[in-house]
């Protein structure tokens, strides 16, 4: 994808959103994202799109056995969540002497 069309994403790592869409949808809890995918446009979030893998043993594994691991889901099923209103929110993102900052559009408040 060409820098010129890349699309900017609030949401980054380390960020707590609520997921709003999917099998593992509550907008009532806050979730941790544990890694942002820019190209592919998805999300790697704490406790949610939890997958069954089966390992083969190997040397960091010598019993094998079957491990359970988050898979990403698509950016547009999370939201930023307002710490202030307990809830998720949509952003705006104003423009200061450092560059960005994201500000919630239900309290006003800069999202760090």
């Amino acid at each position: 994808m060409k820098n010129r069309f890349k699309p900017k994403f609030n949401i980054k790592k380390g960020d707590n959103v609520a997921v709003i869409a999917g099998n593992d949808k509550d907008r009532t809890q806050a979730r941790k994202v544990l890694a942002v995918y820019p190209d592919a446009e998805r999300v790697l979030v704490e406790g949610v799109n939890v997958r069954t893998k089966h390992m083969k043993p190997d040397a960091n594994n010598p019993q094998g056995g079957i491990v359970q691991q988050e898979a990403p889901i698509h950016i547009s099923n999370v939201m930023l969540w307002d710490e202030k209103e307990k809830a998720p929110a949509r952003i705006k993102r104003e423009r200061t002497e450092n560059g960005y900052d994201r500000v919630s559009k239900k309290s006003g408040e800069v999202i760090k």
